[in-house]
């Protein structure tokens, strides 16, 4: 639901109820345009842990090696299976005459 902000304070404690009771979610308006939200507080502590996540995941890209490959830190849960190599000697060979 949407509703706009000078309206829901007029009606905060039923926009809250709705919210706790009802499971809904109230975007507070401004101008037609959202700017805030009504929800549980269950969702904020999810909505909370995505962004940390987030910033887990950004924070855990380290800066790239000489070669050009990245190496994810230790205590990274993520691993990379493969890595890019670029065409040259140990890269892919073209059958003769193609592409040329």
């Amino acid at each position: 639901m949407e509703i706009a902000v000078t309206k829901a304070r007029k009606i905060f404690a039923e926009l809250l109820n709705r919210v706790i009771y009802g499971g809904e979610e109230v975007v507070l308006t401004r101008h037609g345009k959202p700017v805030a939200a009504l929800v549980t507080a269950d969702d904020l502590e999810l909505l909370r842990q995505v962004r940390a996540a987030r910033i887990d995941l950004r924070s855990a890209s380290a800066p790239a090696v000489d070669d050009g490959t990245r190496q994810p830190p230790e205590s990274s849960p993520l691993r990379i299976a493969a890595h890019y190599r670029p065409p040259g000697p140990s890269g892919p060979q073209r059958p003769p005459g193609f592409g040329r």
